[in-house]
């Protein structure tokens, strides 16, 4: 849980400066100040104490952190290419698309997103169902590229 609290009373002693936490949190303290304020997160007890600037740091680490790991996931092939067509008829199958003949990559896009607009978790379905169908749409689109070459 993140909350936000402000400084209160700042206490000078010989070795540098004491802080306490402003109302309701004032209960926390003495925080040596001169340490926040140089590494920008201090912990104290079972809290951790950061600077704005540090927080907002720590927040633009771990978005590229989660970017790059999403970028990772959708570059990674889902099924090796030699896949036999017993396969492909099942991903059409999933997808509800004719079992036989050329398919478009358009076609197998419009399939996906009909589907998913009941497959995904966010509406009702379930993440293997959506899973189910990501993974027949990525294998049937990397298949039409391939036989387009």
């Amino acid at each position: 849980m993140v909350v936000q609290v402000t400084l209160g009373r700042v206490e000078h002693r010989a070795g540098g400066r004491d802080a306490f936490l402003e109302s309701p949190f004032d209960f926390v303290g003495p925080l040596n100040l001169d340490e926040l304020q140089t590494r920008g997160r201090l912990a104290f007890g079972a809290c951790l104490i950061l600077t704005l600037d540090s927080w907002r740091q720590d927040q633009a680490d771990l978005r590229r952190d989660a970017h790059q790991r999403r970028r990772v996931h959708s570059h990674r092939t889902p099924f090796p290419p030699e896949r036999e067509a017993r396969d492909y008829r099942q991903d059409r199958a999933v997808l509800r698309l004719p079992l036989d003949g050329t398919l478009q990559a358009s076609e197998i896009k419009a399939a996906f997103r009909r589907l998913a607009k009941s497959a995904h978790p966010d509406v009702g379905g379930s993440n293997e169902q959506f899973q189910r169908i990501t993974r027949a749409r990525d294998a049937l689109l990397a298949h039409t590229q391939r036989a387009s070459q």
